[in-house]
């Protein structure tokens, strides 16, 4: 049986589904259409191959802990890797760590590379396709996914069947009126950006079509670091690395583009509204999750995170709450978030990077209130966990445990809080907050100072190899 190797891409901020996707808790890590993040929905669905070895996820050095956190959390895995990039350079340079990492497999393997951010509804007929590709990847041939086209979409490339399983083509994005053209002329097919080839046939491809991206990545690897679970790709090699995606650097260049072509319930769910089409949807059409309340409502994707969300008379609309952002806009336009989200970034907003709850190693902690000298926090710290040593300039801290047990270091002392009990560290006081306990410990912080962000700290020791905020 052949042995296959999955690449998660897991690297990317889905801008176009603010507010829920956010620059440091992206698309891949939400829960969109069950109780699973997508990033976990596709490795459950790489778990059920046949002849699969542990997975290789690609992610960007800060998102690591939650990743390893959710991929911990299926509980289905004894082993498997996290390549860990210390800037984006676009997909092909991450296949090809994947690659380079893969060294002490059989240059025979199969390396199948799947977005982590993709709806797949029929798993049959993924296994299938699969099973077709490795048998195209075995024999030499560099193989793509093209997807069975149901609507004329504009969202997606198109890749333009040739004889038999080869590809004659690959098609940009086109207007409406080309995508209609190609919706009716049964050769061409979504570019879904899967793939499959075997690693000497990958590596032997690349050193012809792109020889001085596989040389960076293979330097990166090469000089990169082991933790554990984690592999950090080597940064001033990275940095010399074309960025350019598998398309542009192999799959238009190469002559032996393939493609299994399959009809899987597929979506990128590149905006809201490829959301809203493949969710379930009452009577009138309305897709809805959260406390949400319909009146002459039609048509809708309505979505509540914190709040009461109502809506009246409305129709073909977008409406998202979380605690810190509304988004409401025709469904039609969803496409155009992407401008909002361009905007934060350049008006450097904490809307673009953050939500309210921000998740780290030890656990979260939520912003309750901010103001120009004092805020309130929430933080939960999970069982066995504890922060780093650390030690701040220009805030104290008051800490009240609401629940649970926690260890404090405070200076030269070291004791127990329990519940209803607090303490308060002074700024410059050297400090360490631990749950010894075995259910999660929650308690309120109240800072104040002249500087209340979150760069204002300095780590003595910690057990997550941290060196920056957070």
């Amino acid at each position: 049986m052949k042995k296959i190797q999955p690449v998660i891409l897991a690297g990317g901020t889905g801008s176009r589904l603010w507010p829920l996707s956010r620059e440091l808790y992206p698309k891949q890590l939400l829960q969109l259409t069950n109780d699973t993040s997508l990033l976990q929905t596709t490795l459950l669905r790489v778990g059920q191959l046949p002849g699969v070895l542990p997975p290789i996820v690609v992610v960007g050095e800060e998102h690591r802990f939650i990743t390893r956190t959710q991929i911990d959390d299926l509980g289905i895995f004894d082993d498997y890797s996290i390549l860990l990039e210390p800037m984006g350079r676009n997909t092909a340079p991450a296949i090809c760590a994947a690659a380079e990492y893969c060294g002490d497999l059989e240059e025979e393997t199969i390396l199948l590379v799947l977005p982590a951010d993709h709806i797949i509804l029929h798993g049959e007929k993924f296994t299938d396709a699969v099973m077709q590709a490795a048998n195209l990847a075995a024999d030499g041939f560099v193989v793509t996914f093209g997807i069975q086209p149901t609507s004329a979409e504009t969202g997606y490339g198109y890749i333009e069947r040739g004889e038999g399983f080869r590809v004659a083509s690959f098609k940009e994005k086109p207007d409406l009126e080309l995508a209609r053209k190609y919706l009716s002329d049964k050769k061409y097919f979504w570019n879904s950006g899967m793939f499959s080839f075997s690693i000497k046939t990958f590596k032997a491809e690349m050193q012809v079509h792109s020889p001085e991206m596989a040389a960076s990545m293979a330097d990166a690897v090469e000089k990169g670091d082991a933790d554990g679970r984690f592999f950090r790709l080597e940064k001033s090699a990275m940095l010399t690395c074309p960025s350019d995606s598998i398309d542009y650097a192999l799959m238009e260049k190469t002559a032996n583009a393939a493609m299994v072509t399959a009809d899987l319930g597929w979506s990128d769910i590149g905006s809201w509204r490829a959301l809203w089409e493949v969710l379930e949807k009452d009577t009138a059409g309305n897709a809805v999750r959260g406390d949400v309340i319909l009146e002459d409502t039609s048509n809708c994707l309505v979505r509540a995170g914190e709040k009461l969300v109502v809506t009246v008379g409305m129709e073909d609309t977008l409406v998202v709450e979380t605690a810190d952002a509304v988004l409401v806009a025709p469904l039609s336009k969803s496409q155009d978030v992407k401008k909002v989200v361009t905007r934060l970034k350049k008006e450097n907003r904490k809307e673009f990077s953050l939500h309210r709850t921000v998740y780290r190693p030890w656990g979260s902690y939520s912003v309750l209130e901010e103001h120009p000298r004092f805020q309130i926090k929430r933080i939960s710290v999970n069982p066995g966990a504890k922060l780093s040593l650390q030690m701040h300039h220009h805030r104290h801290e008051h800490w009240v445990v609401v629940a649970g047990t926690a260890k404090v270091t405070n200076g030269d002392e070291e004791f127990l809080l329990y519940e209803n009990q607090s303490t308060y560290i002074p700024a410059g006081t050297m400090h360490r907050l631990e749950n010894p306990g075995v259910i999660s410990l929650e308690l309120i912080e109240v800072q104040n100072g002249s500087y209340l962000g979150e760069d204002d700290i300095v780590r003595f020791e910690d057990v997550y190899g941290r060196k920056e905020q957070g």
